[in-house]
């Protein structure tokens, strides 16, 4: 009878010495006898009923903890606890009769299913190599550029956005240098020009003519206390010494001089600099930015990251005012107002005049001299180059040698004056 089989019993048929399965099991023989006890006489026959309730629980014994390796082994501690058994109740225990297992078997040939405990199976991770460990990966940015970021111009030709950090994204980058430049739009103004730049894009001779070129806003005017009295420069949205474009339509902008030489220019001479000294790449993206159907634009929108640090080395977002001190400015036409032009031309710094300027620095170019060197970069450049007014004293030295003498000692001729 079942109500005489004990912990003891089950422990030594299970093979269990867990002290919680033995409680476990102690309070399933005691619910067992309370059922046998409540539903029916103390009978073997009666046993059916009772041998079903007691197998369905060792079975949920033997299936959590893992005791029970087949129903044989249900059935003969069933018997010697004095239960009878059948054969319906063995088939209930296995799961199915023979008859029932042939359905099941055709449902699983036409249609899998998948149980609980498949699902829930953990499955084995092995890591792959992501992206991000073989190509560089950009930062997600949560905002984009407007307007609203750029403070109002207080005197000084550009103003820091973002924190400094450009707008791109991974989708800028790619594995070979480029550059693309807008269409332009139904006013004719120019949209953003992009350029994955590396040495590779630079150009190997002096700029050419733009003066075909009439972008959006244009006017030939003069002023007094402008260097060079234009008011307005074309202005190459990606600087030629980055690319080699010249006369293209869609990188040409009407911009003031102010904003072209104390704008654009100091973060366009950085950027080939750093590409000339280490020959990486820099992701270099220049948008202009219209008000409205304005032809002229408030300012442009310079980034720069350098690809190979993701810009540790070389990283700036800024943007460029186009305004011009002292002059006003209609930016819906380019119209202007301003200090009438007297006649008497300032012209535009001449290379006389900038090698005049570098006196201020450096010792007067002494006679016969032909090229100055950075003995730090080593690069050579005319006198007259803009760059030589960077060169720090204890990197500046003068040569007269050829030019092919100098690269045959390892220097290299500056892309900004081509010598």
């Amino acid at each position: 009878m079942i109500e005489n089989c004990t912990s003891s019993d089950l422990e030594l048929g299970l093979g269990v010495r867990d002290t919680g399965v033995h409680s476990f099991l102690v309070e399933a023989i005691k619910v067992n006898r309370n059922y046998v006890s409540d539903s029916q006489p103390k009978k073997k026959k009666g046993g059916c009923l009772g041998c079903f309730g007691f197998l369905v629980v060792l079975g949920i014994v033997g299936s959590l903890f893992g005791k029970i390796s087949d129903v044989a082994g249900l059935v003969n501690l069933a018997e010697s606890a004095g239960i009878e058994t059948t054969t319906e109740a063995i088939a209930t225990l296995e799961g199915t009769t023979e008859e029932e297992t042939v359905v099941e078997t055709t449902v699983l040939e036409t249609e899998p299913v998948t149980t609980i405990a498949e699902a829930t199976v953990p499955e084995t991770i092995v890591p792959e190599t992501t992206a991000a460990e073989t190509e560089p990966i950009i930062p997600a940015q949560t905002v984009s550029f407007s307007m609203d970021m750029v403070p109002v111009y207080s005197g000084r030709a550009y103003a820091p956005v973002n924190g400094n950090v450009p707008f791109f994204t991974d989708a800028d980058l790619a594995t070979s240098t480029y550059e693309s430049y807008s269409p332009l739009d139904s006013l004719g103004r120019c949209g953003p020009a992009i350029a994955l730049i590396g040495y590779d894009l630079m150009p190997t001779e002096p700029r050419g003519n733009i003066g075909a070129v009439k972008p959006s806003g244009w006017h030939l005017v003069k002023y007094d206390d402008i260097d060079g009295n234009y008011l307005y420069n074309r202005c190459h949205l990606i600087g030629y010494q980055l690319t080699g474009e010249n006369a293209n339509p869609r990188n040409l902008i009407t911009g003031t001089r102010y904003m072209n030489v104390n704008g654009m220019l100091p973060f366009e001479n950085q950027t080939a600099d750093y590409i000339e000294e280490t020959y990486n790449h820099v992701l270099y993206r220049v948008t202009p930015v219209f008000d409205g159907d304005n032809l002229l634009a408030t300012g442009v929108l310079m980034e720069a990251m350098d690809v190979e640090t993701l810009g540790r080395d070389l990283e700036f977002c800024v943007f460029c005012y186009n305004v011009q001190p002292g002059i006003t400015i209609d930016y819906a036409t380019g119209d202007s107002e301003g200090p009438e032009f007297t006649g008497s031309e300032q012209k535009e710094t001449t290379q006389a005049q900038t090698a005049a300027a570098t006196t201020e620095t450096h010792a007067e170019v002494s006679e016969g001299v032909k090229y100055v060197l950075n003995t730090n970069t080593h690069k050579f450049h005319y006198p007259y180059c803009s760059s030589v007014e960077d060169i720090a004293d204890y990197n500046y030295a003068e040569s007269s040698k050829s030019r092919d003498e100098l690269i045959a000692e390892g220097y290299k001729p500056c892309k900004r004056c081509n010598p």
